[in-house]
């Protein structure tokens, strides 16, 4: 693994993704302190938090906890709502296809919102993999470890701060800050104008089945524009 290391865009990725822990922090505290809301251990909710390493799972698994759903429901309503990953992982598949199996189940781990939109860019700009994949360990790296911290943070505060602040907010924030700085062309604003629309319309849903179909119709809508681009060019 370390032929493909490079120390500095390690340490370039890590700062480039800095200014991202303004919204990352209160969100992992709020995560915490939803565990802890929900009964579960200080223990439970800091494993949870450092196996799962899904903000959005884990606001989905906590609440689903607290409302006495199933396990399996749990499982199946977290898996639904990662499944934007997969999404992501297809488009840093190319990329990443050179690197031995360890290096990627690695970055697959790390592997968020953040990590995703600043990593593409670089890999979209630059051809060297080593460089590249280091960046993408040094974002997510840092991400994982901060989140941690601010989980600690929220299992500490759960006892402290009252459930009628309502802190929720702070989630689609975080997703806003890593989504604005993608829109720069008219395709990006078109996907993203498709599946917002589609996931306001298919709300009514169960198991939260309306990102994966806004997910799916923002993607078609891409294929689309890019096709129509295409065309004109």
């Amino acid at each position: 693994m370390r032929t493909h290391f490079s120390r500095p865009a390690f340490f370039e990725g890590a700062r480039d993704v800095a200014p991202m822990l303004i919204g990352i922090v209160p969100f992992g505290i709020v995560c915490g302190i939803g565990a802890i809301t929900a009964g579960a251990s200080p223990i439970a909710a800091l494993a949870m938090s450092m196996i799962m390493f899904s903000g959005a799972a884990q606001i989905i698994a906590v609440q689903l906890l607290a409302a006495g759903a199933p396990f399996a429901v749990i499982l199946l309503s977290c898996l639904v709502v990662s499944l934007r990953l997969v999404m992501y992982s297809a488009a840093m598949a190319p990329y990443l296809r050179p690197l031995d199996h360890r290096w990627r189940a690695l970055l697959s781990f790390v592997l968020t919102d953040q990590a995703f939109a600043g990593t593409l860019q670089r890999f979209q700009r630059s051809d060297d993999l080593r460089a590249n994949a280091s960046y993408f360990l040094g974002s997510g790296a840092l991400l994982w470890v901060i989140w941690q911290l601010a989980t600690i943070a929220g299992i500490l505060a759960g006892q402290v701060i009252p459930a009628s602040w309502q802190l929720e907010f702070v989630v689609p924030l975080c997703f806003i800050a890593v989504l604005v700085p993608l829109l720069r062309d008219r395709v990006s604003i078109l996907v993203f104008t498709v599946a917002a629309i589609a996931v306001i319309a298919l709300d009514a849903m169960p198991l939260r089945l309306s990102m994966v179909c806004g997910g799916l119709l923002g993607i078609a809508a891409g294929i689309l524009g890019d096709k129509m681009a295409g065309k004109r060019g």
